[in-house]
């Protein structure tokens, strides 16, 4: 790879993401003359199984703690080391067929975001969508986000070289740049994969230590600290890194050590249920349901308030990249000619894109899976309108963002709300506030949150590609055909897991799903309890005003202590691996080895979760396992359980801390 400025070679370097001067063109890796495999039968194959092992894993995650992980990296890494495998028949493959399957693969996590953000709140509300509605919606927010980024390709990746990093795209260029280390490090995916899914046999299926541990404390009024023994939610911790867990556990240890003995003093003497609860007095509520039938509204408002704000601060960014990217799109539109012709360069045609899209468009308002019981074709097309509208301000918002701050941090869950808010308010005005229009307005969230999410991975893709030398045209086919295939597979462990655990429940209590559901009924019903929405409001502006991360902080306070506590366990672990390090090159392969195990982890325990679910389906019961009684008294098991706990982080040190 050439810097066309200095004539050098530097590889991945900062070198290579200077911006570019007018006329000047980059040399990627692979020079767009140069004859090399990319879209193969082998690269759509591992692309499509990794899709949807880690597409899986990432449902039950999102399901289970309310947040999902970026896996283009793994699959990347795991695709090198599939194919040094194939080596020995001499089936090797080329670094653009190992892009290509990591670019198939990572979209299911995308599919799985969306889908875990919003569907399950209509089985909280007891109407069960069947898979092809689930698929249908899926498939249709999954192409909308890739085909909407299309047009913005040439000036948000090319145009926009050097100014915007798009992180998760630039590391995952490196690490298949640099593909000995890649296939060396795949070791740690595959060791995570079988080390969570262990833990997951021996707390779940065999039962024989306990999932998680409680304690009390004495000096609060139900006060209460407890921890999931979870492999994943370590990982999960590691990979997001010590700040951000520590704000997120901050959260959560204000509402169960202030807020819920706060609520239980206050209550204390009341005779009578407190609104939202109908039959327990606050004095007869133990932590749980304080937390389930009060605080969790407050969170619901800290949330919606910090997702809006994150919003509003990212508006003068969001207007200019709609206003940007639609002059692009109007160029495009009005033949504007390519700058450069090259394999590089070329695109699906925009002849192409407007068809999908307007095809999509026709499913969503006349085909009546989609929206499933709703009351009839004006709100098909009504909710259409809603999801062309909401899809084409995100998607383009989204691109840019992720540009900024990588996939991770994109503000997913705001435009959610964003879009819930917007289409419930147009849904109030005509009248449809029946379950039906509750359900078609849940429904838009979850194909517009589909879009946003799999158009940020999209530009992380492309971003890869265009460092890497890749065609964009077969990029983004691969890109569609990630969708396609892994949207069946995501719905479909969704509705194992529903039909096994439940949604609401201890294993799967669906946060994000939740808060979505109780934005819709909060404007359709006009009956939230405001006094507990309003405590959440004020400690989101309380955390802005101390200049706190306020939407870390609410996710805190609406998750349970339980989630957050080994996810800051796990944070902790890379802050004291970073600090311990004694060089930046030793720093950045502790925090990559540790990424990699932590998202086998996520991997191992999210694939046996939806296994526990498909064999409970076929057997019609969950596996009951030995239980816990054999280790005697329960402080006993919970003992076990967190040294079993603690051996589980010793092994996770002990691997991250092995030279490669």
């Amino acid at each position: 790879m050439t810097d066309t400025a200095t004539g050098k070679k530097p590889g991945l370097s900062p070198l290579a993401y200077v911006p570019l001067r007018d006329g000047q063109h980059y040399e990627p890796f692979v020079a767009a003359d140069e004859p090399m495999r990319e879209f193969t039968l082998k690269a759509v194959f591992f692309g499509i199984v990794f899709g949807i092992v880690f597409g899986a894993a990432n449902a039950y995650l999102g399901l289970r703690a309310g947040l999902t992980i970026s896996t283009s990296i793994p699959v990347a890494v795991m695709t090198v080391a599939a194919f040094r495998a194939l080596r020995a028949v001499g089936r090797d493959g080329t670094i653009l067929e190992a892009n290509l399957s990591q670019t198939i693969g990572s979209a299911s996590s995308s599919v799985a975001s969306g889908v875990i953000f919003t569907l399950p709140a209509l089985f909280l509300w007891g109407l069960a969508p069947g898979l092809l509605q689930m698929t249908l919606l899926a498939m249709c927010g999954g192409l909308i986000g890739v085909l909407f980024m299309i047009p913005l390709r040439r000036l948000l990746i090319r145009g926009e070289h050097g100014r915007l990093p798009y992180p998760e795209g630039t590391a995952c260029a490196e690490v298949l740049v640099a593909s000995e280390v890649g296939g060396g490090h795949a070791r740690y995916v595959f060791y995570g994969l079988g080390i969570g899914a262990l833990f997951k046999f021996l707390t779940s299926w065999l039962q024989a230590i306990p999932h998680s541990v409680t304690t009390a404390l004495p000096f609060l009024k139900k006060g209460q600290l407890s921890m999931d023994l979870s492999a994943a939610l370590a990982g999960v911790g590691y990979i997001l890194g010590p700040r951000i867990a520590t704000v997120m556990v901050g959260g959560s240890l204000l509402a169960w050590i202030v807020i819920i003995p706060s609520i239980a003093w206050w209550g204390d003497g009341f005779t009578a249920p407190v609104f939202p609860e109908a039959s327990n007095l606050i004095r007869d509520m133990n932590p749980g349901q304080l937390w389930s039938r009060y605080v969790r509204y407050i969170g619901a408002g800290a949330v919606a308030t910090a997702g809006i704000i994150t919003l509003l601060r990212s508006l003068p960014v969001m207007l200019q990249s709609f206003r940007i990217g639609a002059g692009e799109l109007k160029a495009r539109v009005g033949g504007e000619p390519p700058a450069a012709g090259d394999r590089t360069d070329r695109d699906l045609p925009l002849s192409q894109v407007g068809l999908g899209l307007l095809a999509i468009a026709l499913v969503l308002a006349f085909v009546p899976q989609v929206f499933g019981a709703v009351g009839g074709l004006p709100v098909r097309i009504a909710a259409a309108i809603c999801v062309v509208v909401f899809a084409f301000f995100f998607v383009t918002v989204a691109s840019r963002i992720v540009g900024l701050v990588g996939v991770t941090s994109n503000p997913t869950s705001g435009m959610t709300i964003a879009s819930l808010l917007g289409t419930a308010g147009v849904f109030l005005v005509m009248g449809w506030t029946d379950m039906a229009g509750k359900a078609a307005a849940l429904t838009v969230g979850c194909v517009v949150a589909i879009a946003a999410s799999i158009a940020g991975d999209t530009s992380q893709d492309l971003k890869t590609g265009f460092l890497l030398g890749a065609t964009p045209r077969r990029q983004q086919v691969g890109e569609l055909v990630g969708v396609l295939t892994s949207a069946t597979f995501v719905c479909l462990a969704v509705l194992l897991l529903a039909r096994t655990f439940g949604f609401g429940t201890e294993e799967l209590p669906a946060p994000q799903a939740t808060l979505m559901k109780l934005v819709i009924e909060g404007v359709l019903d006009r009956e939230l309890p405001w006094g507990f929405v309003g405590i959440g409001i004020g400690i989101a502006l309380a955390c802005e005003l101390f200049r706190i991360p306020s939407l870390p902080f609410a996710v805190g306070v609406y998750l349970p202590v339980s989630t957050l506590t080994p996810l800051w366990v796990g944070g902790l672990l890379r802050g004291f691996f970073e600090r311990r390090a004694r060089s930046e090159d030793e720093s950045a392969g502790l925090r990559g080895r540790g990424v990699l195990l932590g998202s086998g982890f996520v991997g191992g325990e999210g694939l046996l979760g939806v296994g526990i679910a498909a064999v409970a389906f076929v057997r019609n019961s969950k596996p009951e396992g030995v239980g816990t009684a054999w280790l005697g008294p329960d402080w006993v098991a919970q003992l076990v359980g967190l040294a079993a706990f603690v051996l589980l982080l010793a092994l996770f040190v002990r691997l991250v801390r092995r030279p490669s």
